[in-house]
């Protein structure tokens, strides 16, 4: 484990395993039990440095690079945390190799700690394999979205699996339930998506024609009902909070989207009973870039949005 100074400044040479990874996920790793709101700060203050320049939080290490890292008190930052405690039910596996670890994660907890969040998924994933010595989130899927998550175990995996996904080699299928009925059993959206901050510094996408990146969508009716449509959806790139968009979009926000939604129908959901947003990552399907073993991989709905559904019937 390396030893950081608390009284001069630390330099950080990054090894073979430290290639391609982003210089915050880094340092998380390196900074034990040091929150990533405050990894966040010092990266954004200049405080840290990546070859003598002020980068952002998300550029990529390479072998060689050195990481200026400020005076810090890890020991501090560990008496105040907590032992972590698992918040959610037990963590379902649904696949695990010497490479990956597939879970189905619950709505309502985020993949990582950071803005206010001090502890997440992979947080709990480190504990609970403490043993390990690299976990990494593969992807990422956003806190009120439930479903299939992957984690990498070996930097190899890591690398392997954002190869595939760059590609276009991983097939990603979601579950939506929408308000209104969608006419058309299936429907393509390519819309440009733009990220920004608000006032508040709370992040936010729109459909931009002129700032934004392509996106492409596909949504297919499952089942329609008195007013909603259980839709999945099948997208062709990863942009944050695209199938959200894409469905406000189009006139078909997501049941319960705090975000992106019809605020006056989520706040009678509420009342019926939903309480999160109807959001789930459902299958993931992928030549396991090691084994070469085809994988398909399947998440089930949660109890409550089974029973919301029959309750629709």
């Amino acid at each position: 484990m390396t030893n950081f100074s608390k009284n001069q400044v630390n330099f950080y040479t990054a090894s073979e395993n430290d290639d391609g990874q982003r210089l915050d996920n880094l340092l998380t790793r390196l900074l034990k039990n040091v929150p990533k709101s405050f990894i966040f700060r010092i990266i954004r203050s200049g405080e840290v440095r990546l070859n003598h320049k002020k980068v952002a939080f998300s550029s990529k290490v390479a072998v060689g690079d050195v990481i200026r890292i400020p005076p810090i008190d890890i020991k501090i930052f560990a008496e105040k945390k907590s032992s972590p405690k698992i918040s959610s039910p037990q963590l379902e596996i649904l696949y695990e190799d010497e490479y990956y670890l597939i879970i189905n994660k619950p709505s309502g907890i985020a993949c990582h700690g950071g803005s206010g969040i001090s502890f997440g998924i992979i947080e709990q994933i480190r504990h609970n394999y403490s043993a390990l010595k690299f976990i990494e989130l593969a992807h990422r899927i956003d806190k009120e979205t439930s479903g299939v998550l992957v984690m990498a175990k070996k930097r190899q995996a890591l690398v392997k699996f954002q190869e595939l996904s760059l590609s276009g080699q991983i097939n990603k299928i979601y579950l939506a339930l929408v308000v209104g009925n969608l006419a058309d059993d299936k429907r393509n959206v390519k819309a440009p998506l733009y990220k920004y901050l608000t006032a508040d510094g709370e992040r936010r996408v729109r459909v931009d024609n002129q700032l934004g990146v392509f996106a492409h969508s596909i949504f297919s009716v499952v089942t329609r009902y008195n007013n909603f449509t259980l839709l999945r959806a099948n997208i062709k790139t990863g942009r944050t909070h695209q199938i959200r968009v894409h469905l406000q979009h189009i006139g078909y926000p997501i049941a319960m989207d705090e975000k992106y939604g019809d605020f006056a129908i989520n706040k009678q959901l509420t009342k019926t009973g939903l309480k999160r947003m109807f959001l789930h990552a459902s299958k993931l399907e992928f030549i396991h870039p090691i084994t070469h073993v085809a994988l398909k991989i399947e998440a089930p709905l949660a109890n409550e949005l089974v029973e919301f559904m029959h309750g629709l019937e």
